[in-house]
Protein backbone atom coordinates (compact mmCIF):
# COMPACT_ATOMS: atom_id res chain seq x y z
CA UNK A 1 0.00 0.00 0.00
CA UNK A 2 1.22 3.48 -0.56
CA UNK A 3 1.21 5.53 1.84
CA UNK A 4 2.78 9.17 2.48
CA UNK A 5 5.07 9.65 5.47
CA UNK A 6 4.11 10.47 8.87
CA UNK A 7 4.36 14.27 9.11
CA UNK A 8 2.41 14.77 5.63
CA UNK A 9 -0.44 12.01 8.21
CA UNK A 10 -0.04 14.23 11.07
CA UNK A 11 -0.51 17.52 8.90
CA UNK A 12 -3.78 16.29 7.18
CA UNK A 13 -5.13 14.76 10.20
CA UNK A 14 -4.85 18.83 11.86
CA UNK A 15 -6.45 19.53 8.65
CA UNK A 16 -9.00 17.17 8.68
CA UNK A 17 -9.69 18.40 12.65
CA UNK A 18 -9.88 22.16 11.72
CA UNK A 19 -12.51 21.07 9.02
CA UNK A 20 -15.00 19.60 11.57
CA UNK A 21 -14.60 22.67 13.60
CA UNK A 22 -15.26 24.67 10.96
CA UNK A 23 -18.20 22.59 9.46
CA UNK A 24 -19.87 22.63 13.16
CA UNK A 25 -19.36 26.63 13.49
CA UNK A 26 -20.83 27.02 10.46
CA UNK A 27 -24.15 25.34 11.41
CA UNK A 28 -24.15 22.87 8.95
CA UNK A 29 -23.59 19.93 11.74
CA UNK A 30 -24.30 19.64 15.22
CA UNK A 31 -22.25 17.79 18.13
CA UNK A 32 -20.29 14.85 17.16
CA UNK A 33 -22.31 13.84 14.04
CA UNK A 34 -21.24 14.10 10.37
CA UNK A 35 -17.86 12.73 9.71
CA UNK A 36 -15.12 14.60 7.19
CA UNK A 37 -12.06 12.30 5.74
CA UNK A 38 -9.71 12.38 2.71
CA UNK A 39 -7.80 10.53 0.78
CA UNK A 40 -3.83 9.23 1.73
CA UNK A 41 -2.42 7.57 -0.57
CA UNK A 42 -3.77 5.09 -1.00
CA UNK A 43 -6.24 5.00 1.73
CA UNK A 44 -8.09 7.07 3.58
CA UNK A 45 -7.65 9.04 7.22
CA UNK A 46 -11.40 9.48 8.40
CA UNK A 47 -12.58 10.32 11.89
CA UNK A 48 -13.34 8.55 14.49
CA UNK A 49 -16.55 7.33 15.87
CA UNK A 50 -18.31 9.18 18.88
CA UNK A 51 -15.26 11.90 19.57
CA UNK A 52 -16.08 15.47 20.11
CA UNK A 53 -14.53 17.37 17.69
CA UNK A 54 -12.98 20.18 20.40
CA UNK A 55 -11.31 17.03 21.77
CA UNK A 56 -9.86 15.62 17.89
CA UNK A 57 -5.94 15.60 17.59
CA UNK A 58 -4.53 14.88 14.82
CA UNK A 59 -3.33 11.68 15.14
CA UNK A 60 -6.94 10.21 16.25
CA UNK A 61 -7.75 10.73 12.52
CA UNK A 62 -8.47 7.27 11.79
CA UNK A 63 -6.41 5.70 9.46
CA UNK A 64 -8.08 3.06 6.82
CA UNK A 65 -7.78 1.34 3.85
CA UNK A 66 -10.09 1.67 0.85
CA UNK A 67 -11.67 -1.88 2.19
CA UNK A 68 -11.86 -0.70 5.93
CA UNK A 69 -8.86 -2.23 6.92
CA UNK A 70 -7.18 -0.47 9.70
CA UNK A 71 -4.23 0.50 8.83
CA UNK A 72 -1.98 1.32 12.10
CA UNK A 73 -2.75 -0.76 15.42
CA UNK A 74 -4.07 0.48 18.57
CA UNK A 75 -6.54 3.29 16.39
CA UNK A 76 -9.70 4.82 17.70
CA UNK A 77 -12.36 3.33 15.64
CA UNK A 78 -13.32 4.73 12.37
CA UNK A 79 -16.74 6.77 12.00
CA UNK A 80 -19.55 4.48 10.99
CA UNK A 81 -19.79 5.79 7.90
CA UNK A 82 -16.48 5.24 6.55
CA UNK A 83 -17.95 3.63 4.03
CA UNK A 84 -19.70 5.92 2.12
CA UNK A 85 -15.97 7.56 2.39
CA UNK A 86 -14.18 4.83 1.08
CA UNK A 87 -16.62 3.93 -2.25
CA UNK A 88 -16.41 7.79 -2.87
CA UNK A 89 -12.42 7.53 -3.23
CA UNK A 90 -13.38 3.70 -5.59
CA UNK A 91 -15.75 5.48 -7.32
CA UNK A 92 -14.65 9.24 -7.93
CA UNK A 93 -10.87 9.22 -8.91
CA UNK A 94 -11.02 12.84 -8.72
CA UNK A 95 -12.26 12.75 -5.13
CA UNK A 96 -9.60 13.81 -2.61
CA UNK A 97 -12.13 14.88 0.29
CA UNK A 98 -15.80 13.83 1.72
CA UNK A 99 -18.02 15.84 3.28
CA UNK A 100 -21.10 13.88 5.42
CA UNK A 101 -23.26 16.37 7.65
CA UNK A 102 -26.63 16.97 8.39
CA UNK A 103 -27.89 20.19 8.07
CA UNK A 104 -30.86 21.50 8.88
CA UNK A 105 -32.53 22.12 5.69
CA UNK A 106 -30.93 19.47 3.50
CA UNK A 107 -31.96 16.81 6.38
CA UNK A 108 -35.68 18.45 5.72
CA UNK A 109 -36.12 17.57 2.56
CA UNK A 110 -34.25 14.72 3.44
CA UNK A 111 -36.76 13.46 5.47
CA UNK A 112 -39.36 13.84 2.72
CA UNK A 113 -36.93 12.36 0.47
CA UNK A 114 -36.76 15.40 -2.16
CA UNK A 115 -34.20 16.56 -3.91
CA UNK A 116 -33.10 19.95 -4.90
CA UNK A 117 -34.47 20.39 -8.84
CA UNK A 118 -32.56 23.50 -11.04
CA UNK A 119 -34.86 26.21 -9.19
CA UNK A 120 -31.61 28.31 -9.57
CA UNK A 121 -28.49 28.07 -11.57
CA UNK A 122 -26.38 27.59 -8.55
CA UNK A 123 -27.35 23.57 -8.65
CA UNK A 124 -24.89 23.39 -11.18
CA UNK A 125 -22.16 23.62 -8.18
CA UNK A 126 -22.81 19.77 -7.26
CA UNK A 127 -22.03 18.89 -10.46
CA UNK A 128 -25.03 18.04 -12.49
CA UNK A 129 -29.00 19.62 -13.38
CA UNK A 130 -30.37 18.51 -10.29
CA UNK A 131 -29.12 17.36 -6.52
CA UNK A 132 -30.57 14.13 -6.05
CA UNK A 133 -31.74 12.40 -3.30
CA UNK A 134 -30.72 9.07 -2.50
CA UNK A 135 -33.21 6.19 -1.23
CA UNK A 136 -33.71 5.11 1.98
CA UNK A 137 -30.90 2.68 3.93
CA UNK A 138 -29.99 2.84 7.56
CA UNK A 139 -26.78 3.96 8.44
CA UNK A 140 -23.47 2.90 8.29
CA UNK A 141 -24.33 -0.36 5.94
CA UNK A 142 -22.88 -0.75 2.94
CA UNK A 143 -26.56 -0.37 1.40
CA UNK A 144 -26.72 3.16 2.09
CA UNK A 145 -23.39 3.55 0.34
CA UNK A 146 -24.37 1.79 -2.66
CA UNK A 147 -27.68 4.21 -3.15
CA UNK A 148 -25.62 7.40 -2.18
CA UNK A 149 -23.13 5.86 -5.02
CA UNK A 150 -26.02 5.50 -7.12
CA UNK A 151 -27.00 9.01 -6.64
CA UNK A 152 -23.79 10.71 -6.94
CA UNK A 153 -23.66 9.80 -10.33
CA UNK A 154 -22.14 12.68 -12.53
CA UNK A 155 -22.50 14.87 -9.32
CA UNK A 156 -20.78 15.92 -6.83
CA UNK A 157 -23.40 15.91 -3.84
CA UNK A 158 -26.41 14.40 -3.14
CA UNK A 159 -29.14 14.89 0.00
CA UNK A 160 -29.63 10.95 1.69
CA UNK A 161 -32.89 10.03 2.61
CA UNK A 162 -34.00 10.42 6.16
CA UNK A 163 -30.33 11.71 6.61
CA UNK A 164 -28.53 14.09 5.55
CA UNK A 165 -26.16 15.50 2.68
CA UNK A 166 -22.50 13.88 1.50
CA UNK A 167 -20.12 15.83 -0.94
CA UNK A 168 -16.57 15.08 -2.10
CA UNK A 169 -14.02 17.54 -3.78
CA UNK A 170 -10.28 18.01 -4.81
CA UNK A 171 -10.04 18.98 -1.45
CA UNK A 172 -10.67 19.88 2.45
CA UNK A 173 -11.76 23.36 1.65
CA UNK A 174 -13.84 22.89 -1.32
CA UNK A 175 -15.43 20.02 0.21
CA UNK A 176 -16.41 22.00 3.20
CA UNK A 177 -17.60 24.83 0.94
CA UNK A 178 -19.80 22.92 -1.35
CA UNK A 179 -21.59 21.25 1.82
CA UNK A 180 -22.02 25.15 3.06
CA UNK A 181 -23.32 25.89 -0.83
CA UNK A 182 -25.49 22.89 -1.13
CA UNK A 183 -27.47 23.95 2.27
CA UNK A 184 -27.71 26.93 1.36
CA UNK A 185 -29.29 26.01 -1.60
CA UNK A 186 -31.88 23.15 0.24
CA UNK A 187 -32.51 26.72 2.41
CA UNK A 188 -33.43 28.58 -0.98
CA UNK A 189 -35.32 25.93 -2.18
CA UNK A 190 -37.44 25.45 1.06
CA UNK A 191 -38.26 29.09 1.39
CA UNK A 192 -39.52 29.20 -2.66
CA UNK A 193 -41.74 26.66 -1.90
CA UNK A 194 -43.11 28.37 0.99
CA UNK A 195 -44.26 31.00 -2.12
CA UNK A 196 -45.32 28.60 -4.60
CA UNK A 197 -44.10 25.95 -6.63
CA UNK A 198 -40.97 27.40 -8.03
CA UNK A 199 -39.93 27.82 -11.81
CA UNK A 200 -37.37 25.48 -12.71
CA UNK A 201 -34.82 26.15 -15.39
CA UNK A 202 -34.51 23.84 -18.67
CA UNK A 203 -32.45 21.35 -19.43
CA UNK A 204 -30.80 23.59 -22.19
CA UNK A 205 -30.28 26.23 -19.74
CA UNK A 206 -29.04 24.42 -17.05
CA UNK A 207 -26.74 22.53 -19.67
CA UNK A 208 -24.90 25.97 -20.83
CA UNK A 209 -24.97 26.81 -17.19
CA UNK A 210 -22.39 23.57 -16.67
CA UNK A 211 -20.24 24.50 -19.47
CA UNK A 212 -20.20 28.01 -17.93
CA UNK A 213 -18.95 26.36 -14.65
CA UNK A 214 -16.20 24.55 -16.22
CA UNK A 215 -13.79 27.93 -15.50
CA UNK A 216 -16.25 29.12 -13.06
CA UNK A 217 -14.66 31.28 -10.28
CA UNK A 218 -10.90 29.86 -11.67
CA UNK A 219 -8.37 31.96 -11.94
CA UNK A 220 -5.07 31.74 -13.68
CA UNK A 221 -2.33 29.17 -11.38
CA UNK A 222 -4.90 27.98 -9.08
CA UNK A 223 -6.67 24.74 -9.12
Amino acid sequence: MRLPGRNERHALGRRIVDTCLAMNASGINQGKSGNVSARFGDAMLVTPSGVSYDALKPMDIVLLGLDGTPVEDGQLLPSSEWRMHADIYRAKPEAQAVVHAHPTFCTALACQRTGIPAFHYMVAVAGGTDIRCSDYATFGTQALSDTMVAALEDRKACILANHGMICFEANLEKALGLAIEVESLARQYHHARQLGEPVILSDAEMAEVLEKFKTYGKQPGKE
